[in-house]
């Protein structure tokens, strides 16, 4: 290796001894464009009471996806739908204005114009909230009714659970096998009405026993018949006159029909009245 004259030798070859600078002027711009990052959906409500967030689709779904690509949903067609949780969910996609909205026209019997707004939404959420609440009353007023009669006669008193199991067999038995029967009757007159139209109209139709329960608490027995009379009149009418147009196609016997619609729900009010507050001490 040899030097000299501003070169550098290296196996014969020579060099340049100096390496040029880099100019401080000439920067070096880096420009990014802009990702493509992945956006993912927005959450997509499912119904009115809550929201179900619709998570991203995985790459591989192998896991969450049938062995035949087909889904539960479609699988199960037919009658085999009606055992599956999924077929009753339209019934209870209801929030609590539409709720409100239902159990004050149900406090109005008069409009008769329950079954036209509920036509193409029928729920069964307040029917079974409203049959529910009215079993915890009616066991609860009840027994505090039998107490404060054993309390002022200085009697003993024994709490009776009959009362609760009784409530709900009532309850719930005549809110389900009355719109059935009433439904396979319509059906044979030719004049079908749907089931869960029924158990709706049925469902709301108690709600006005609730305030009528609680009312009750008053120690005066002719205040408890007229009590229980208002609200046996109220909810019979409300049934009979919203269901009366539908009715009305069943030929000359729908005046029948309405009439024991309307007397079935009297007989409900006066059976809540012998039962829950009569008092034998």
């Amino acid at each position: 290796m040899m030097t000299g004259g501003g070169y550098t030798t290296i196996d014969n070859q020579k060099v340049s001894g100096s390496v040029p600078a880099v100019s401080g002027s000439d920067h070096v711009t880096v420009k990014f464009t802009e990702s493509n990052l992945h956006s993912f959906p927005t959450s997509e409500a499912k119904g009115k009471i809550t929201g179900v967030f619709k998570p991203p689709s995985d790459a591989d779904d192998t896991f969450s996806r049938p062995a035949n690509g087909i889904s539960d949903d479609t699988q199960q067609s037919g009658w085999m739908r009606k055992f599956m949780v999924a077929a009753y969910k339209p019934y209870f996609d209801v929030d609590t204005s539409d709720v409100l909205d239902r159990i004050k026209d149900s406090l109005f019997p008069f409009k008769a114009s329950f079954a036209e707004t509920t036509a193409n939404n029928p729920d069964l959420y307040g029917p079974f909230w409203i049959c529910t609440t009215l079993i915890f009353v009616a066991a609860s007023i009840g027994t505090f009714v039998t107490y404060l009669a054993h309390k002022f006669q200085h009697k003993e008193w024994d709490y009776d659970i009959n009362l609760v199991t009784w409530s709900a067999g009532l309850f719930y038995g005549y809110v389900t096998i009355v719109p059935l029967g009433l439904y396979i009757i319509l059906k044979y007159f030719s004049a079908p009405l749907g089931l869960v139209q029924l158990w709706c109209l049925y469902g709301y139709s108690l709600f006005i026993f609730i305030p009528a329960l609680c009312l009750s608490v008053v120690p005066v027995e002719a205040f408890r018949w007229v009590i229980v009379g208002v609200a046996g009149l109220m909810s019979g009418s409300f049934v009979a006159l919203n269901l009366r147009s539908h009715i009305s196609s069943a030929g000359e016997r729908w005046f029948l029909i309405v009439v024991g619609i309307f007397l079935l729900q009297l007989g409900l009010s006066v059976i809540l009245k012998l039962y829950f507050f009569t008092v034998t001490v």
